[in-house]
């Protein structure tokens, strides 16, 4: 299989992977940022951070203990991102639905 065909035909391993990596990222960045900015800052790439992560932070917030500050919010939902991620792929492991390495030459 080359190259090309591996990524199209496992899409759904891919893209899903993507986007939650692409979230974690961009909750550890708000967080890093949240101790240079005020929360109501107006610097453009904090509040695109906090509108990609916010659907996200809020169900974590709703959930993590009142005795965690909410400037850690972030990368406890980054924690829940990994398991998310780690559950997607055992689950579509175990179905055989994910890439596999193929076998070296000789």
């Amino acid at each position: 299989m080359d190259g090309k065909d591996l990524w199209w035909s496992y899409w759904y391993f891919h893209l899903p992977n993507y986007a939650l990596s692409l979230v974690f990222y961009v909750l550890f960045g708000r967080f890093i940022l949240a101790f240079f900015l005020p929360p109501d800052s107006r610097n453009y790439i904090f509040r695109s951070f906090i509108w990609l992560t916010e659907w996200i932070v809020r169900p974590v917030a709703f959930l993590t203990p009142s005795a965690i500050p909410s400037a850690f919010l972030p990368p406890v939902a980054a924690f829940w991102i990994v398991v998310l991620r780690v559950a997607y792929f055992m689950l579509l492991y175990s179905l055989g639905l994910t890439p596999r390495a193929a076998p070296g030459p000789g």
